[in-house]
């Protein structure tokens, strides 16, 4: 009996110690357990379960009661690690590899709600507006609250063709049921064209832009084989596109990174212990050859995408615009159980070149822009300039352009509520003409390379300045040689 009483009175103080714990997490330190003690709270959840199970008013279902378990456990560390049981394991690395079926949602647990961190792109969920941030209340009029993840991607998962409900609450607190068909996903990770500003001259540079929509195991080989496209087009510069980017393989993150840096350091990841860093630089060759570079980050910028804005933000490498990332600075792998099962789990935290910790905080942008509509309010060609005067002096070197008649339908056009336009059925101009963090990151990237000067012309300035110190240094030796010859 005295035995009972000391192993209740020891457990009652671990539950004690760790409720102290969850309620100061930030400042108590972790109350760890002996072996005995791991073991006596191992029979006790052992007799939980056969407590349940035998007495349970309904025919328990044990498989799903040990999952649940086992899902519990891991949801409790953070809202990245999770059981995969062996269906969720092959769903997993079939979406990793480049396909998969179902709405095309990325999403996380936030404090036993599903959110959405980003759609991807061309899918049943983009389409149908979903945002990141949103958070999905109902699947199939099914409450989700404490759901786990595994269980909301099932739920939404299903045979192409078929129809799921979500209701949807987005950050103004606003609810709206949407009904979405499923599709098969085939995710192209990268995307790139010649892009010119929407109101530009015909002689504006092109710019490159290269949109990246996840980072799988092909993305790496895909940017290589559209910055080569690019390259041949003569494009100025870039504007790299990791808006709603969920985020991905850490391995992608860094190949994608490489491709715009000659050197330096990509991301350091550190783990439990101090000792545990593993730093990642940059290999020779970057294949747009120096040119400027804009990043497009937003609050849907999650995980890899803020590896690779970080990077090349604190290499000096790219000017980041948009707004405040999501915040993902933790690195998961799949740690697999040897019966088709594995466990999802956070093993360390990543850290940009200047030592950031992304954690919570995300990448801030050098120059925030905001997505918004603007509506012209003069014309491009006002009929009131300098040539407008009677007898002005003539440009003899000006080009030649012809006079374009303005178009009222078209001011009719621009003037309409873009809450009317289906931007489904838009072409990729009109959608990139109506993207306003877009062209600004278009104009950005021109004039950058108007301010810039080439490769050559850096290098050449360096060895200049490498020259000139050496002369110094050499003109110190001398004068400090004659001073101890005269002394």
């Amino acid at each position: 009996m005295l035995k009972k009483i000391l192993v209740f009175v020891m457990l009652a103080t671990v539950a004690v110690d760790c409720f102290a714990g969850k309620k100061s997490e930030k400042t108590e330190p972790v109350v760890h357990l002996t072996d005995e003690e791991i073991y006596t709270e191992l029979q006790k959840l052992a007799l939980v379960f056969e407590t349940a199970r035998d007495n349970f008013v309904e025919e328990a279902d044990e498989k799903k009661m040990l999952e649940a378990a086992m899902n519990g456990m891991l949801a409790e560390l953070d809202p990245h690690s999770s059981y995969l049981n062996a269906d969720d394991f092959k769903d997993f690395n079939d979406k990793t590899q480049g396909e998969f079926g179902g709405l095309g949602i990325q999403i996380t647990s936030d404090r036993g709600a599903i959110r959405v961190i980003s759609p991807i792109d061309d899918t049943p969920a983009a389409r149908a507006g979903i945002k990141a941030g949103d958070y999905i209340m109902r699947i199939d009029d099914e409450q989700v609250f404490d759901m786990t993840l595994n269980q909301a991607v099932k739920k939404m998962k299903g045979r192409p063709g078929t129809k799921v409900r979500l209701t949807i609450m987005d950050e103004d607190h606003e609810t709206k049921t949407l009904t979405l068909k499923r599709d098969i996903i085939k995710v192209k990770s990268v995307k790139s064209r010649v892009v010119q500003l929407a109101d530009g001259d015909e002689g504006s540079p092109k710019i490159g832009y290269v949109r990246i929509s996840e980072f799988g195991a092909t993305t790496v080989k895909e940017l290589t084989d559209a910055i080569k496209k690019l390259e041949k087009s003569k494009v100025a510069g870039y504007v790299l596109d990791v808006r709603n980017n969920p985020g991905g393989y850490l391995t992608a993150a860094i190949g994608v990174s490489d491709a715009f840096l000659d050197d330096g350091e990509i991301v350091s990841t550190r783990g439990k212990e101090k000792t545990d860093i593993d730093r990642n630089f940059a290999k020779p060759g970057d294949l747009t050859n120096g040119k400027p570079i804009v990043v497009l980050i937003n609050h849907g910028s999650a995980s890899a995408s803020e590896i690779v804005a970080g990077a090349l933000q604190d290499n000096g490498r790219a000017l980041v615009m948009g707004s405040q990332s999501f915040g993902k600075g933790s690195v998961q792998q799949q740690k697999p159980l040897g019966d088709g099962t594995a466990i999802h789990i956070t093993i360390a935290r990543y850290y940009t070149p200047s030592g950031r910790s992304i954690q919570n905080e995300g990448i801030t942008p050098d120059v925030q822009v905001l997505q918004s509509r603007v509506k012209v309010l003069e014309k491009r060609d006002s009929d009131y300039s300098e040539a407008s005067f009677k007898n002005s002096l003539k440009n003899e070197d000006a080009k030649k352009t012809k006079k374009t008649k303005t178009d009222d339908s078209k001011s009719r056009k621009d003037d309409e509520d873009e809450d009317d336009i289906d931007f489904n059925n838009l072409t990729e101009e009109e959608k990139d003409a109506r993207d306003y963090q877009l062209q600004r990151g278009i104009s950005m990237v021109i004039a950058m390379t108007k301010m810039q000067m080439t490769v050559d012309d850096r290098r050449a300035i360096v060895t200049a300045e490498n020259a000139e110190k050496e002369q110094n240094k050499a003109r110190e030796k001398l004068r400090a040689d004659a001073e101890t010859s005269e002394k």
